[in-house]
C-alpha cells in the first residue's frame, strides 16, 4: 500500500480537513437561518457531552495507528490484522456503551446540569452516532498505520456531507413543529455522517488484499493488553481535551443566569460562542489536527527503529509548520471578525466580539496539540494529559469566578479557554525540549512567521478597506482581501526563508 510523507499525509488530510470544515460551516450556515442563535443553542448543549463519550473511545485509533506502523516496520503481517480485529472488539463495545448510556441517562444529564428541557431532542439524536463512528475510527487508524492518509481524508468529507444533508434536511422537514425538533433533527446527522463514512471504508478495506481474513485470527490477549495500555492514556488525553467544551456546556449557562441573563438570552450567548465562534477558530486548528494525526504513525516508526536525527527533524518541522498556519489565522479572525461573521451568516452576525477575542487561543491551542502528538508518539503519554489536566483547572477557576460577572459574563468563558490553552502548551513543551533533548529555534519557527504575518493583516485590513469603499459589498472586499493575504503570506514565508523548497522536497517529499 502506498505510504505518504509527513507534508503529503499532512496536506492531504489537512484539505480533507479544511474542505470537511466548509461542508461544516455550510451545514451551520442554513441551520442557523433556520433555527436562529436559541436553536443552535440547544444543538450546542449536546454536542460537548457527545464529544466526551467519543473522546473516551478515541485513543483506541491512535493506539491502531501507532502499532499498525510498528508492525508494518517489522514486517509483521499477521500481527497488523490482529491489530485490526482486537480493535474492532473493543471500538464495537465502546461505542455502543456510550450510545447505552446517552439514551439511558438523558434525561438525569439535562435535570443535573439545568440546560434547557427542549434540548432533550438533541441529545437523544446525537446519542445514536458513538455506534456507528466506532467502526469508521478502527479504519481510519488501521490506514493511517499504513501511511496512507487518502482513505481517511475521503471518510471525512463523506462523513461531513452526510451530516449536511441529512442534518440540514431533517431539520427543514421538522422545524414546523418546532425550534427544538428541528435542532434534534440535526444533530441526527452526525449519525448519518458517521455510518455513510463507516460505509466508505469497509469498502475500500475489503478492496485490499489482505494476508488472512480477521475470522480465522485467534484471540491474542498480547495486543488486547498493548492497544489498552496506550489507548488509555490516549483516550484520558482526550476527554481532559474535551473537557474544555463540556466545561463550557456545563458550567457557562448556568453561570450567565448568575450574571442576570434570561434562559433563552444565556441559550444566545452559548450558541453564539460554541455554536459560531468556535466552529470558526477549528477551521485553521483542522490542518494542525491533520499535522498531529500524520506525524504520530511517522514518528512512531522512526522511534521503534531508533532514526533519533530522523525524529528531530520531524518535530522541527511540525512545531513550524503548526505557527505558519496558527499566527495568521489569529490575526486574520481577530481583524476581520466582524466581516468574516457578517458573510459567513447573513443577517446572523452577531457574536464577532466573542470570535475577535476567543481567535487569541489558536496559537496556544495549535502548539498544545503538535506538542501532545509529538510526545504520545515518542511514547510519552501521561506528561500531556497532566498538562492540559493542569489547564482545565485554571479554566474551571477563571469560568466560575468571570463568567457571572457582568462586565465579563460569555468572555469570562473565552478567557479561561486562552488562559488554558497557553498553559497546557508551555508545559507540553518544556516535556517536548527535555525529553527528547530538543532545542528550538524559536526564532525560525515563531518570529519569522510572526513577521510574515504582521506585514500581511496590514495589507489585508487596507485591502479590505479599500474593496469596500469601490465595491459597497462586505462579501467581496472580505473575500478579496483574504486572497490577497493569502498570496503575500506565502510570498512572505518563502521569502523570509521559513520553508526551504529543497529542504522539504529532500527530507520530506522523498522517502
Amino acid at each position: 500500500m502506498k505510504k505518504h510523507s509527513l507534508i503529503k499525509g499532512t496536506i492531504i488530510l489537512g484539505l480533507a480537513g479544511i474542505i470537511s470544515k466548509f461542508l461544516g460551516l455550510f451545514f451551520r450556515w442554513p441551520l442557523i437561518m433556520l433555527i436562529g442563535d436559541e436553536g443552535i443553542g440547544y444543538y450546542q448543549m449536546s454536542y460537548p457531552l457527545y464529544t466526551f463519550f467519543i473522546a473516551l473511545a478515541s485513543g483506541v485509533p491512535i493506539a491502531i495507528s501507532k502499532l499498525v506502523s510498528e508492525k508494518n516496520a517489522l514486517g509483521d503481517k499477521e500481527g497488523i490484522m490482529k491489530v485490526l480485529k482486537e480493535s474492532f472488539i473493543l471500538m464495537i463495545f465502546m461505542g455502543l456503551g456510550s450510545t447505552a448510556l446517552l439514551l439511558i441517562f438523558s434525561k438525569h444529564i439535562i435535570s443535573y446540569l439545568q440546560w434547557s428541557e427542549n434540548s432533550y431532542y438533541s441529545l437523544i439524536a446525537i446519542s445514536i452516532a458513538p455506534s456507528f463512528i466506532a467502526i469508521m475510527s478502527v479504519l481510519r487508524g488501521f490506514f493511517q498505520g499504513l501511511q496512507n492518509m487518502k482513505p481517511t481524508a475521503v471518510s471525512q468529507i463523506i462523513e461531513q456531507l452526510g451530516r449536511v444533508i441529512i442534518g440540514v434536511g431533517l431539520a427543514v422537514l421538522l422545524l414546523p413543529y418546532g425550534v427544538e425538533y428541528a435542532a434534534g433533527g440535526a444533530a441526527l446527522g452526525a449519525s448519518a455522517g458517521g455510518l455513510f463514512g463507516g460505509v466508505y471504508l469497509t469498502i475500500k478495506y475489503i478492496r485490499i488484499k489482505v494476508p488472512i481474513s480477521l475470522f480465522k485470527l485467534k484471540k491474542d490477549e498480547k495486543i488486547l493488553e498493548s492497544l489498552l495500555r496506550i489507548s488509555m492514556p490516549l483516550s484520558l488525553g482526550a476527554t481532559v481535551a474535551t473537557i474544555m467544551g463540556l466545561i463550557d456546556s456545563i458550567l457557562v449557562p448556568k453561570k450567565l443566569l448568575e450574571a442576570g441573563l434570561t434562559s433563552k438570552g444565556a441559550t444566545i450567548l452559548y450558541g453564539q460562542l460554541t455554536g459560531k465562534a468556535n466552529v470558526l477558530v477549528n477551521v485553521p486548528l483542522t490542518l494542525c489536527v491533520a499535522l498531529c494525526s500524520a506525524i504520530i504513525p511517522i514518528i512512531a516508526e522512526a522511534y521503534i527503529l531508533r532514526r533519533k536525527s530522523d525524529i528531530i527533524n520531524k518535530v522541527e518541522v511540525a512545531i513550524k509548520v503548526s505557527s505558519v498556519i496558527a499566527i495568521p489565522s489569529m490575526l486574520g479572525l481577530m481583524f476581520l471578525a466582524k466581516p468574516i461573521m457578517t458573510l459567513i451568516f447573513p443577517n446572523y452576525g452577531e457574536g464577532y466580539n466573542i470570535l475577535k477575542y476567543l481567535s487569541l487561543s489558536i496559537p496556544a491551542t495549535a502548539l498544545a496539540q503538535i506538542s501532545t502528538a509529538i510526545l504520545q508518539g515518542t511514547g510519552h503519554y501521561f506528561k500531556p494529559i497532566i498538562n492540559l489536566f493542569v489547564g482545565c483547572i485554571f479554566k474551571v477557576m477563571i469560568t466560575l469566578f468571570m463568567v457571572p460577572l457582568p462586565f465579563f459574563n460569555i468572555y469570562g468563558a473565552v478567557i479561561g479557554t486562552i488562559v488554558a490553552y497557553t498553559i497546557a502548551a508551555y508545559l507540553n513543551m518544556k516535556d517536548v525540549r527535555k525529553k527528547l533533548n530538543i532545542s528550538i529555534d524559536y526564532y525560525n519557527t515563531t518570529i519569522k512567521p510572526s513577521y510574515a504575518s504582521v506585514i500581511m493583516i496590514i495589507a489585508v485590513i487596507i485591502s479590505y478597506n479599500k474593496a469596500i469603499i469601490y465595491t459597497g459589498s462586505n462579501g467581496i472586499a472580505c473575500i478579496v482581501s483574504i486572497l490577497l493575504g493569502i498570496i503575500i503570506y506565502i510570498i512572505l514565508v518563502i521569502a523570509f526563508g521559513v520553508f526551504k523548497y529543497n529542504y522539504i522536497k529532500d527530507r520530506f517529499l522523498s522517502r
